[in-house]
Formats: structure tokens, sequence, C-alpha cells
């Protein structure tokens, strides 16, 4: 019995001792097993919750073993050449698949067909034009929605092997291509399109019916391209038509009763002589013919003219379609600058009643009216600037709307004085670069009459409560009168490039708690009369380029932030200025100025050591005087104990000046005393 339990522990012991042998045997096996087996590839992509970045990784393949069920998948600026169905094809989850800025030669036929989750693809930016030229389909692109084909080199012709089976496609972008023509066969197969891009193009020929099949189609842009005429736009569905930046002559819609839908048509930047024939029945809200050749609102010129546009471009168009009424009833922007008009007369505006933007800038307008049958009282805003304004009126209770008002670079020198103060809504006048002078304000005196008309020859800029800019630069201004903005709160104060400006010291009365910006550029004004510390919200001020030798005194509080001093004759500020001006003082611009460096140090301190921002101090220096000679250097190189040794000369030299006076002064009063002695002497020596 006992060698029996002797036997089992021996047994026993002997088993366990064998169950860990072979666990560290296995272990072991497992341990040499993983350091055989080769590393495994980590993918070198990015995945954040189920989309994959595979961007920017000079890739020459697509990664194998990604991870399953991923939506978006970006490999876009690698070095992939092929797309096949081994390496792309097995991630049919996808949704949005990247290919942009790879140089993509080859794409498997039918590759798309199972990814049919495939929503947005984008092969922008390839070599898609090398695989166009094998005239092979890539077969159906089954869910893709939105494509992609820019700046693939593709010309007339190749697109029709992407878009031949794309039947959920609704946003085509062929941008930055080489395509000339667009033909009926283009888009047979992707009738659900609705916005198609095909600007940065050379197209020169559009066929007849080459968007009639595509009933869903809203915005089409064409612009950068070559085209020189349409003559029978008929696309009734299109809400958006981009044209600029081509070399059109004409534009003519089909003469029809339909309702057209266009909203936005864009022909800025053409070569159009007259205004364009839209559709009678339109929705049009924004029109730009900026940049063309119009030389008038007609669309049709002089008779010889008419013929010869007949025989040119529309050979088979009724004279009267071209003069047909046309309504702008919803047009709220209306742009016509950079074109040779010369005159618009009031019956244009007719139809305009939700016009909002007008823009005439940049033409050769010499006057223009708007009486109170003017349909324009809606308008917020209105462009007159570089024309060759003379005549410039506005009647009682016209443009109640207008806000901003543009007349800068026109010849305008005399003008109804109360032309602004009948704007009630009027927030900026741009008159820069005009001929006006500004009236006085009728509170000159107690004994003013109240009755008393404005001089003749001048605008007032009085009782305006809503106006808060008014640009007057470049005027000739030789007056700037007293309270001449009583009762208008400007915040913006523009009086630059006016040589000679005189400013009364109360000019500026009345705009104490409104006035923010000022700018006094370049007037060549030698002092400065006002008080500027009594504008107690002004924060931007601009005095450069002009005369000043010193600032007035500033011994109020000061709210200003940014100061221009530039090129000025100013040789240090006032200690109370300094003062002042630390406090809220962010931004100071000084240079060329004859500063002294050491005349007041306070200045220096503010200039070397505090907070306010100097963007110009490089070129901000100043003089001292140093055996005899004057000395520039800039103010940063400055330093106290340089001040306090030219200070402890000047002291020397002084006492040195004025004790060489004294000793010379007692010398001659010595002599004085002296002389009369002698005389004396010698007579009681003869005697």
């Amino acid at each position: 019995m006992v060698q029996h339990l002797r036997r089992r522990r021996l047994f026993g012991w002997k088993g366990t001792m064998a169950a860990y042998l072979w666990l560290v045997l296995a272990i072991v096996s497992d341990v040499a097993a993983s350091l055989l087996r080769p590393p495994r590839q980590l993918s070198p992509c990015q995945m954040v919750q189920n989309d994959v970045y595979c961007n920017d990784l000079n890739l020459r393949t697509v990664p194998a073993k990604l991870p399953p069920g991923i939506q978006k998948l970006d490999l876009s600026r690698n070095l992939l050449q092929n797309i096949t169905q081994e390496v792309l094809a097995i991630y049919t989850t996808v949704h949005h698949l990247n290919l942009h800025s790879n140089k993509i030669q080859f794409i498997q036929p039918g590759l798309f067909k199972d990814m049919t989750n495939l929503q947005v693809l984008d092969l922008s930016s390839n070599y898609l034009d090398v695989f166009a030229v094998s005239k092979t389909s890539i077969g159906p692109l089954t869910a893709v929605e939105r494509l992609d084909l820019s700046g693939n080199g593709l010309y007339t012709g190749m697109t029709d092997f992407f878009l031949s089976e794309a039947p959920a496609l609704m946003n085509l972008s062929l941008n930055g291509n080489s395509i000339t023509k667009v033909g009926k066969e283009t888009f047979c197969g992707a009738l659900a399109l609705r916005n198609i891009d095909l600007h940065n193009n050379v197209i020169l020929e559009i066929e007849d019916g080459a968007f009639d099949s595509l009933l869903h189609l809203s915005e089409l842009d064409l612009s950068i391209n070559s085209i020189t005429c349409i003559t029978d736009f008929n696309l009734s569905k299109l809400k958006v038509l981009n044209l600029s930046k081509n070399s059109m002559e004409c534009f003519q819609t089909t003469d029809s009763d339909l309702e057209y839908e266009l909203l936005y048509l864009d022909l800025r930047e053409n070569n159009i002589h007259y205004f364009p024939v839209l559709p009678r029945r339109n929705k049009l809200m924004y029109l730009d013919l900026s940049r063309n050749h119009l030389m008038s609102v007609n669309t049709t010129g002089t008779a010889d003219e008419l013929e010869h546009f007949r025989d040119t471009f529309v050979p088979h168009t009724q004279s009267g379609g071209m003069s047909r009424h046309q309504d702008f009833s919803r047009l709220k922007y209306l742009n016509m600058s950079y074109n040779q008009i010369k005159s618009i007369p009031i019956s244009y505006f007719c139809s305009m009643v939700s016009l909002v933007h007008l823009n005439v800038s940049n033409n050769c307008i010499g006057a223009f009216s708007i009486d109170q049958e003017s349909p324009l009282n809606s308008l917020k805003t209105l462009d007159l600037s570089y024309n060759a304004l003379q005549n410039l009126s506005f009647g009682e209770n016209t443009l109640r709307s207008l806000q901003e008002l543009f007349l800068q670079g026109n010849f305008l020198t005399i003008m109804d004085s109360g032309t602004f103060q009948r704007l009630p809504s009027i927030r900026g006048l741009h008159l820069q670069q005009n001929y006006l002078k500004v009236c006085p304000s009728q509170r000159k005196s107690p004994q003013t009459d109240h009755n008393s008309q404005d001089p003749p020859g001048c605008v007032s800029f009085t009782s305006i409560p809503s106006l808060h800019l008014l640009y007057l630069s470049g005027n000739n201004l030789e007056v700037l009168p007293p309270y001449a903005f009583n009762g208008t709160p400007l915040r913006l104060l523009d009086l630059s490039l006016n040589p000679g400006l005189d400013i009364h010291q109360n000019a500026f009365s009345s705009l104490e708690t409104s006035l923010t910006n000022l700018s006094l550029r370049e007037n060549h004004i030698p002092e400065l009369n006002t008080d500027l510390s009594l504008l107690s919200s002004l924060k931007f001020v601009d005095l450069s380029t002009n005369k000043l030798t010193t600032l007035p005194l500033w011994n109020k509080a000061s709210s200003i932030e940014s100061l221009n001093l530039q090129n000025n004759n100013l040789v240090t500020l006032e200690y109370n200025t300094v003062l002042v001006l630390e406090r809220t003082l962010k931004t100071l611009y000084m240079g060329s100025n004859p500063l002294s460096c050491c005349s007041n140090p306070r200045f220096l301190n503010m200039l070397q050591h505090s907070d306010v921002v100097i963007p110009d101090f490089a070129i901000v220096t100043c003089q001292y005087t140093e055996n005899s000679e004057p000395v520039e250097v800039n103010v940063g190189s400055v330093t106290q104990e340089q001040c306090q040794k030219l200070d402890s000369k000047s002291v020397s030299i002084i006492v040195i000046v004025v004790t060489a006076l004294v000793l010379i002064a007692v010398l001659v009063v010595l002599s004085k005393v002296c002389h009369p002695k002698r005389r004396k002497l010698n007579i009681s020596f003869r005697a």
C-alpha cells in the first residue's frame, strides 16, 4: 500500500513535470516561429471612422487589405498609373473615391460595375487622354452622381467613353481640358445631368441641340472658352449660365412666349456691342455685362449696323425680334461697368422695379438724372464712378433706399447743394477725385438767417443723419468751413489729397462722439488747428505727407489707436501729447521725419520700449550733433547714456562759453575802471 502510494506520487510528479516541459516547448516554438515569420506590412494610410486617407504617400499601387466596410477612399496625389479590378473592385462599399492628381493612363473596363455604392468619383488631373485614345468605354457608372474629369487633356469626342453609361450622373466637371466642340452625342449617356462645368477649354462650337436632351440641366459653365456668338439660346429650364471670358459678339434668345427659368447670366469680358436680347418672359435676377464693348443700352445699333449684324450672325432672324420688349421686373443685380456707354435714358429702367445693385462705372456717361417716375427706389447701391459726369440730379422722393453711392473720378463741380440731403437712407458717399466744394453750415452765428441759401457751387453735408462714410479726397478743396458736418454722424471722413486745405478749428464740431477714422494725408498742412483729443471716439488718424512741425498739445483723454505721422517735419512730440497717446495708442508710423534723438527722452522711450507697434521702425531715424556735425542714426540704436553724454558735452560747452563771456565782461569792466586812474596818476606826476 505504501509502495503504491509512493509510485503514484512519483508518476504524478513526473506528469506535472512533463506538462510544464510541454508548455515551455510550446512557448519557445511560438516565439521562434514569430521571429522567423516575416513582419506584417502595416498600411501607411490613416483611418478616421469609415474614411481611409492614403493621399500624398507616393503610392504606385492601391494598398492591399484595407479595412472592410470603408465608405471614403482618398488616393489623391500619388503615383498610380493603372487601375484594375484586382486592387480596387473589392472595395464595393466605397461611396467616395478620390484619385485626383495621379498619373492614371489606364482604367480596366468594367472596373466600377460592381461598385454599386460609388456616388462620387474624382479622376481629375491625370492622363486619361492616353486611355481615351483606345476608344474603350470604362463601363457602367451605375450609381455615380458626381464625376470630375477636369485637367486630363481630353479633347473633342473623348468624353463619350466616360459618360456613355452614367444614368445617375448629376454633376460633371470637364474644366481645364482641350475640348473644341460640344456635340449632340456628348451627354446622351448621362441624361440626369443637372450641373456641367466646361470652363477653361477651347470650345469654338456648340452643336444645335447639344443640351436639349438634358431636361434637368440647371447650371452650365462655359466661361473661358472661344465661343463667338449665341443666336438661338433656348434652354428654358436652365437657371445659371456663365459665358464670361469668351469672344462673344452677340447673345440672342429664341423669340418665344415661353417663360425661362434663367436666374443668373454672366456675360462679362466678351466683345458684345449691343445689349443682349433676353427672353421676353424671364426670372432673371443677376446680369453681368461688364468689360464688353457696349456703346448703348439698346439691343440694336444703326440701320447699317443692324443689317451687318443680321448678315453676319443671324441670317434667319426677323428684324422685329431684335427690338422686342424685355421684362426685367425681377432683376436685382445689373453690372455694365467698363464699357463705352455715353448715356442711359430714364425709360431704360422702367421695368427694373426690383433692382438693388446698379454698376455703370468706367463708362463715358456725361449726365445722369432720376426723377419721381423712376422705378429705382429699391436701389441700394449705385456706382457711377469713373465716367464723365458733369450733371447729376436726384429728384424729390427718389432713391429712398439708396445706401451706397459711388461718384469718384468724375467732373462734378456744380450740383444742387441739397442733393445728398434728399437721400434718407444714404450711408456711404464716395466723392473723391471731383471738383466739389463744401458748403458752410447755416450755424454760423446767432444772427444767421436760417432761411438763407447755401452759396452757389458747393455741396452741403449737414443734416444727413444716416451718413456714416464720406470720401472727399482729391477734390482740390481749399477750405473746410466750421460746422461743415453739423447733424451728420460721420464715422469715416477722408479729406486726403487736397493740397493747401485750410481746416477751420471748428470744422469737426458735432463729430465728437461719432468719428472713428480721419484721413488728412497729403494736404501739405503746416499746422493742425483743431484739437483731435476733442474727438472722443477717434481711433484711426492719418496725418502723413504734410508739413507738420508739431502737434497741438493734447491735454484730454484720447482714444486714438493708430496714428500715421510719416513724411512730416516733426522734431519731437510734446511730453503731454506722449502721455495722452501712450494710454491707447497701438500703432504709430513715424518714418521720414527729422526727429531729434535726445530732445524728449519720454518720446524716445515710447518709440523704443513701449507696447506701441511701429511698423516702419526700420526706417525711423533721428539726428544729433557730434563735433559740430549732424549725425543721423536709426532711432533704435540711440541709448539714454549717449543722450546723457551728449547733454553733458552740451552743458560743458555752455559752461565754457558762459565763463568766457563772463571773463570778457570782467576784463572790459576792469579796463574801463583802471583807465581813468592812470590818467589821473599821469596828471599829478606832471604837476
